[in-house]
């Protein structure tokens, strides 16, 4: 099993809190994780009827059968949680449930009131590209990569691309979408979000989405929202300083998973892949999504935000830290060149002093300082996070 980055974090915060949440995509491994970090707590899935009726029937001796349980897919009964919080309450014991979800269930503001001071918040996303070098697993080329994804089961079951995520996307409208919004026409929020992976590292632009599916504007925030409760897709927000310039206030579109964006593309190769017209935005996708996913996973809220005037000029990420900004540009291109940094070469002159340090990651095989900045290879951004 490839070690997750988000054990010690977990295990950490059970020794704190007397319920732990982890949520995540489907089959992003939550499972795999929880059961071997706490393998004498007892098991239970309300994907499965039986359980999921004996809960509901008589939610107290569910609760209550065990010492320490494990809850998987916790969304499918919501009124479970107002029982988990008087049995906290009264047994005040650390790690008393590990509760977990394909679904920010969180989000619910009825659950959040429940659960307010008790639970511990983690997200479990796809496996990272550290985690899967960490595990010995090496892929050279960067188009491999992203055509691959990042889903444990890929890997697991050695699973093409091909068979795997059209069957995910059809197990995730069958069961998130479903449960979460009376969608009537299927077909329709397929392409929704086909028109989404459209608009990979796009600026979010809700009337123009509405407008190419044929929904009104209030459905397409509505089914966004969704994507986004279902850790699909990412919206990375702009920065909230102004630096003195007029700023977009839209955000920007990523989804956590770069197959999952090249098959809902139709995407059928990494050949494919590296000459389409979107590459460079994939690639984006990825560096963003691997950046989210070390925070993810260290059990931290993103510290990511990206910067566009009004005139279009644009830093692709601008990352946190205290008072101070790190400043990112990503580029897909292999060849290193000054203009790289251009750029960042103009927000460090209007944003005064707050600019720590310039960094471009690139499609190249070469970390190297310039004079200009940092410019590091796709290849060492695990190495990136763990100096950040």
């Amino acid at each position: 099993m490839i070690n997750r980055n988000l054990k010690d974090k977990l295990l950490q915060l059970a020794e704190k809190y007397p319920i732990v949440s982890v949520t995540g995509p489907r089959q992003s491994g939550k499972t795999t994780l929880i059961r071997s970090v706490f393998p004498d707590y007892s098991y239970e899935n309300l994907e499965d009827p039986e359980t999921r009726l004996l809960a509901q029937s008589d939610p107290r001796s569910f609760l209550n059968q065990s010492d320490r349980m494990i809850i998987d897919e916790i969304q499918r009964l919501p009124e479970l949680f107002s029982y988990i919080q008087t049995i906290t309450d009264k047994n005040n014991t650390e790690g008393q449930f590990i509760i977990s979800g394909s679904q920010s269930f969180l989000l619910n503001e009825n659950i959040s009131q429940s659960l307010a001071g008790r639970v511990a918040i983690l997200h479990l996303l796809p496996f990272s590209f550290g985690e899967l070098t960490k595990g010995n697993i090496r892929i050279s080329e960067s188009r491999d990569l992203l055509f691959q994804g990042f889903y444990p089961r890929l890997y697991d079951k050695a699973i093409v691309p091909g068979d795997f995520y059209p069957n995910y996307i059809q197990t995730y409208i069958e069961r998130d979408v479903r449960q979460l919004k009376n969608i009537q026409d299927l077909n329709l929020f397929i392409r929704f979000m086909k028109l989404c992976a459209g608009r990979t590292g796009q600026l979010l632009n809700m009337s123009s989405l509405a407008n190419d599916t044929g929904i009104s504007v209030n459905t397409a925030k509505a089914w966004i929202s969704l994507l986004e409760a279902s850790f699909i897709i990412y919206l990375l927000q702009p920065h909230h300083k102004n630096f003195n310039k007029r700023l977009v206030k839209m955000p920007k579109l990523y989804f956590f998973d770069t197959g999952l964006v090249s098959s809902l593309l139709e995407i059928q190769s990494s050949n494919q892949l590296s000459t389409h017209y979107l590459y460079g935005a994939i690639f984006e996708n990825f560096i963003i999504s691997e950046l989210i996913k070390d925070r993810f996973h260290r059990g931290l809220r993103s510290n990511l935000y990206f910067w566009r005037d009004h005139k279009g000029v644009e830093i692709d990420c601008i990352i946190e830290r205290g008072d101070k900004l790190i400043a990112l540009e990503i580029k897909s291109a292999k060849t290193y060149t000054e203009s790289f940094f251009k750029n960042i070469a103009y927000i460090e002159r209007v944003s005064g002093n707050e600019i720590e340090k310039s960094v471009v990651i690139y499609g190249g095989d070469r970390s190297i300082s310039t004079n200009m900045g940092e410019l590091f290879s796709w290849k060492e951004i695990p190495d990136f996070n763990r100096k950040l």
